[in-house]
């Protein structure tokens, strides 16, 4: 079976990729959120050259086959159009097996605890207390993250005393029974972010995200070796190669791949093994509602390493007015802090017929 046809309907915030095999069978994926527009003009220049026409039954192969011919261009983009050649085909091999990806991949379809997750820092400590209540109530969430300081705020917060201020007021609020996470987006200076961690630990916090400027691995390293918390990060690296020296020099506690960053299930995978060897535990960051979530459910009862929960992000049209519409099947139903994977072949959706009407289209064709 080889690669006929990588069809792109896009707008600036997603980006759904159709791939049609020789035989005819087709497959839905998507290329990473964000610039999506940008990212299909990419899978098109620079993913659909070297891959129509072949085989897939390497996907492995496949995906370093593009890396190698466009070595000149490492990087985010042309990962995060990966993402939409590699989910495809794996909707197009379950729907043949007529079995959910999660099948594929060695675990089973079932319930999968969350946490809540704000991406909000444009909300007061108190609101977003009676925020995660409302949603302990509705839904039985019993674990949740918020963010502290600045997004990349070079030690500032996002206004003057909110960090001090919401990680004590979020832990009085839900009582010890629930588990408190914390993001910092790149924020602080190692010697802040020891001090923010310790003010966490105080407070019977489990995980601190990203402390410290993504980049720099040895100030990220130095807030891990000093709190006895567990520090993530990895949600924006999408090189192989800087995850075996991540993972292999003890920079974090928590691997947390995004596995449309990365270039998809089978590029996470890799990173999931090379976690694995180190004994560390993956947490994949899944920051919204579009098919990042649900590729991360099917994923994570695969991973024998996998983290205690998924990420679910608990921001609606007011926040992201962008993901309404997308899917013909809302498949995001939050029930006692769970999320069910569903025995549906492949990802078990499709996009929206009225949402590909409205977006951008582009095809390539092998002519073989």
């Amino acid at each position: 079976m080889k690669i006929k046809k990588l069809e792109t309907f896009s707008n600036q915030f997603v980006g759904f990729v159709r791939l049609t095999a020789d035989t005819g069978a087709t497959g839905w994926g998507q290329v990473s959120a964000y610039n999506a527009d940008i990212t299909s003009r990419i899978v098109h220049r620079q993913v659909a050259p070297w891959v129509l026409g072949q085989g897939f039954d390497d996907l492995d192969d496949l995906l370093d086959l593009v890396k190698e011919r466009e070595h000149k261009f490492p990087g985010s983009y042309l990962c995060r159009a990966l993402c939409g050649l590699d989910t495809a085909i794996w909707d197009l091999r379950g729907k043949l097996a007529e079995k959910p990806v999660v099948s594929l991949l060695g675990g089973k379809p079932g319930r999968l605890r969350t946490y809540a997750s704000s991406m909000r820092r444009d909300i007061t400590p108190k609101e977003e207390a009676e925020r995660f209540l409302r949603l302990r109530d509705a839904h039985g969430f019993d674990a949740f993250k918020f963010r502290v300081g600045a997004e990349c705020g070079r030690n500032q917060d996002e206004w003057p005393g909110r960090t001090e201020k919401i990680i004590p007021t979020i832990r009085k609020a839900l009582g010890d029974e629930v588990e408190l996470l914390a993001d910092g987006n790149s924020c602080f200076t190692p010697e802040r972010a020891i001090e923010v961690g310790q003010m966490m630990q105080d407070n019977g916090m489990t995980h601190f995200e990203e402390p410290c400027p993504y980049w720099d691995l040895d100030q990220t390293r130095q807030v891990k070796e000093a709190l006895s918390m567990d520090v993530s990060g990895g949600e924006q690296d999408c090189e192989l190669a800087l995850w075996k020296v991540m993972l292999g020099t003890g920079v974090v506690d928590i691997a947390q791949p995004d596995v449309c960053y990365m270039g998809g299930i089978s590029r996470t995978l890799r990173v999931a093994q090379l976690a694995e060897a180190q004994d560390l535990p993956v947490t994949p960051h899944a920051a919204n509602l579009s098919m990042v979530t649900l590729f991360t459910m099917h994923l994570l009862p695969a991973l024998p390493n996998a983290g205690k929960y998924l990420e679910f992000s608990i921001e609606g049209p007011d926040y992201y007015p962008w993901q309404e519409g997308l899917f013909t099947t809302w498949p995001y139903s939050v029930r006692d802090g769970h999320v069910t994977i569903g025995e549906e072949p492949g990802w078990g959706l499709e996009p929206h017929p009225d949402w590909l009407s409205r977006s951008r289209y582009s095809m390539s064709e092998w002519d073989g």
